[in-house]
C-alpha cells in the first residue's frame, strides 16, 4: 500500500453529489456534479487511488451513496477506499468482495476496536482507520461527537489490531483552503509502522510537500483540486521530484 507518495482525490458523496464540506460541517457544502465522471475525470488525469467518502453514512450511520459507489467501482480500474457509514464486519466483507480494495473505518472502529482485527483476518491490510481529530481529540459520527482519544495513542491501538493504514484528518482545517498543520500529521507518524494517510486544509503544492516532509505515505486532497488550486499532474510532478 503506497509504496510511492501518492496524492489521492477525494470523492466526498452527499445526495448522490459530489461536495466539499468545510470544517465536517453539513450546510457549509459546495457542490461539483457527478460522482462518476468525477471518479473518472481523476483516473483519467493519472489518479492511483480513489478516496471515496459517503458523507450521508458518515453522519446517519447508514450507506446512502451505494448506487454511486458500485457504478464508480464498475468505471474504474484504480485501487478504490472508502468510508462513512460502514458499521459492522458483513458491511466491510461485503464491499470488499465487491471489489473494494480498502474499507475506512471511523465510528465504528472507535465503538467497536475489534472490528478491525476481525475483518483484517479475512482480508489482510484492507482496513484503513479513520481518526479524525479536532481540538487534538479523535471525533466520530460525522466529527460531531468527541471521544477523548489521543489521535497518536489511538493509532498504536489500531496497527495492533491489524489496521493497514492510518487516515488522519485534521477536521480544524478540512475545507478551508488556508493550509495544513504538520505537527499533527508527524506526531501519529512517528507512533506507527504502518502507512499514514493524511488530509485536511491542503491549499497549495506546498501543503502537498509539507505533508510527504511530515512523513504522510499519501495525502488525500479535496477542495484544493476541485477548485482549481492545482491540478493532479503539477502535485504529483512536485513530489515526485
Amino acid at each position: 500500500m503506497f509504496p510511492e507518495f501518492e496524492v489521492v482525490p477525494a470523492v466526498d458523496m452527499q445526495d448522490g453529489q459530489v461536495v466539499q464540506l468545510v470544517g465536517g460541517e453539513r450546510g457549509t457544502e459546495t457542490t461539483y456534479g457527478d460522482p462518476v465522471e468525477a471518479a473518472e475525470r481523476w483516473v483519467d488525469a493519472g489518479a492511483r487511488t480513489l478516496h471515496l467518502v459517503d458523507l450521508d453514512g458518515a453522519f446517519e450511520g447508514e450507506r446512502q451513496n451505494a448506487p454511486a459507489v458500485d457504478a464508480i467501482l464498475d468505471a474504474v480500474d484504480v485501487p478504490v477506499q472508502l468510508g462513512g457509514g460502514i458499521r459492522t464486519v458483513d458491511d466491510a466483507t461485503d464491499l470488499l468482495a465487491r471489489g473494494l480494495d480498502r474499507v475506512i473505518l471511523g465510528t465504528a472502529a472507535v465503538e467497536n476496536p475489534e472490528i478491525v482485527a476481525d475483518i483484517s483476518e479475512e482480508y489482510p491490510g484492507s482496513v484503513t482507520v479513520s481518526l479524525d481529530a479536532k481540538d487534538g481529540e479523535v471525533v466520530v459520527s460525522g466529527w460531531t461527537e468527541s471521544t477523548g482519544l489521543d489521535p497518536a495513542d489511538a493509532a498504536e491501538r489500531y496497527e495492533d489490531l491489524g489496521a493497514g493504514a492510518i487516515l488522519f484528518t485534521d477536521v480544524d482545517v478540512e475545507g478551508q483552503l488556508e493550509g495544513v498543520r504538520t505537527d499533527p500529521v508527524r506526531r501519529v507518524v512517528e507512533a506507527v509502522d504502518i502507512p499514514v494517510v493524511a488530509s485536511g486544509g491542503v491549499a497549495t503544492i506546498d501543503d502537498v510537500v509539507a505533508l510527504k516532509n511530515a512523513g504522510a505515505s499519501a495525502v488525500v486532497v479535496g477542495s484544493a483540486l476541485y477548485e482549481g488550486q492545482f491540478t493532479l499532474d503539477e502535485a504529483m510532478a512536485a513530489v515526485d521530484d
